[in-house]
């Protein structure tokens, strides 16, 4: 379980209330809860949307879209009912700030999705929890009940004439339902697998309504966004990136944690001030920098803002913000395994790229880190992944392919190595199992 971390160059604004008691609702009211959603009750939807615009809040779960454009296009009128949905699967690899949020203020969570429900008009919205999160319904089950009794969730929320209610749910467990077409079907009570975009779920979502779908984390900044003011909070951060962001620092590193840092905030500097540097003393490898499905970054290629624009320059991508330090002892071969066995483990198996892909990489892997890897394996590893990428009909093709194509652009000697009798030089030293916070 995570654990609570600080450092003095932290910008807390979502993790602000974290180890305050928060969740107890009336702890929630004295630190300024509801305020925001209050404001948006008076205010009204096209005062949310400009000042969600302004703020340049990016959606926290990896694809980055503006959050106040993408509710913009909610259409204003619409024969079926509008719905918001908050994706809470936090299934990545080396992420876990999605779980910070529900264990320590849940309320902020409701909050955000009642704004959310106000600026495109819905009276409904769910809130999907990761399956193995379960512990964490009990926390948001309460947290919701207790909105329920003080009137901030039912007919005629905050004493006005709107009605808004909200529904808790967790998945199976199933990486795919992150997706955000596969996570409504899952939550229509059928298969979580992807739908064919277009339509997209702004127009067609949710039982066929219209629907906005955002991150836990992306909800949960929006009643501080409010607060704050759209221009203030977007000067936090760097330009088109506003405000702040929970970034992931784990692996082999000495200060692991999930720590709130401006968006643009140096990477190399967030590993070793931040973070505290290599531990153990070791020299950087590598640096996967937007949890496991973004391409890995060399350590002359770290000195960079943390933010999508500068993250996709230097060649991967910001994604979720799970940053994975990994140190000189690494075998990248056997890496690039761990992480297609996740992938190939995770797909739904809907699509044959995806499906086949997986499977043949994993098993070609397997072979080549066992040592009876051939020459041309090295080549039909990034062949095999380089035709998947944007094959599939979501994403998870292209998150286990694109890292793949990483491992052996950057590290193809490494693999060369394990031909020439010496699988796992690397590995050979004493290794220390990374922490994953």
């Amino acid at each position: 379980m995570p654990t609570l971390v600080s450092h003095p160059e932290e910008v807390k604004i979502v993790s602000s209330r974290f180890g305050k008691g928060a969740t107890d609702i009336e702890r929630y009211l004295e630190l300024d809860g509801y305020q925001a959603a209050r404001t948006a009750v008076e205010k009204g939807a096209d005062w949310i949307i400009t000042e969600m615009k302004a703020s340049g809040l990016r959606g926290r779960g990896g694809a980055g879209f503006p959050t106040g454009m993408k509710w913009s296009f909610v259409p204003k009128q619409s024969e079926k009912p509008k719905y918001v949905l908050v994706n809470g699967d936090e299934s990545e690899p080396g992420t876990c700030k999605d779980h910070l949020i529900f264990l320590h203020d849940p309320h902020t969570v409701i909050e955000g999705t009642i704004i959310a429900g106000l600026a495109i008009g819905a009276k409904m919205g769910f809130i999907y929890l990761r399956g193995e999160y379960r512990y964490l319904l009990t926390i948001m089950e309460k947290a919701i009940a207790d909105a329920y009794a003080k009137g901030f969730l039912g007919k005629g929320i905050f004493g006005s004439q709107v009605n808004f209610d909200i529904v808790s749910h967790t998945g199976a467990g199933a990486y795919e339902v992150g997706e955000e077409s596969a996570l409504m079907e899952s939550l229509e009570g059928k298969r979580g697998i992807p739908r064919i975009k277009p339509p997209f779920p702004a127009v067609v979502g949710l039982y066929g309504g219209p629907t906005v779908i955002n991150n836990a984390e992306t909800i949960a900044t929006v009643p501080h966004v409010l607060r704050m003011g759209g221009e203030a909070y977007a000067k936090i951060g760097s330009e088109r990136n506003g405000g702040t962001r929970l970034f992931c620092l784990s692996g082999h590193i000495e200060r692991p944690g999930v720590y709130e840092l401006p968006m643009g905030y140096n990477l190399k500097k967030m590993i070793y001030e931040i973070g505290g540097g290599i531990r153990g003393g070791r020299q950087l490898k590598a640096v996967v920098p937007g949890g496991s499905s973004t391409p890995v970054l060399l350590p002359n290629e770290i000195d960079i803002g943390m933010d999508f624009d500068q993250v996709g320059k230097a060649g991967s991508m910001l994604g979720s913000g799970g940053v994975v330090v990994l140190d000189e002892t690494v075998c990248m071969v056997e890496f690039a395994l761990r992480t297609i066995k996740f992938y190939q483990h995770e797909s739904c198996g809907w699509c044959i790229p995806c499906r086949e892909g997986t499977d043949w990489l994993k098993k070609t892997l397997t072979r080549f880190h066992a040592g009876a890897g051939v020459a041309k394996d090295i080549d039909n590893i990034r062949y095999l992944a380089e035709n998947m990428l944007g094959r599939t009909f979501c994403p998870l093709g292209d998150a286990a392919a694109m890292p793949t194509i990483a491992f052996v652009k950057k590290f193809r000697q490494e693999f060369e190595d394990h031909l020439n009798g010496k699988p796992c030089a690397y590995a050979k030293q004493t290794i220390q199992e990374p922490v994953l916070v």
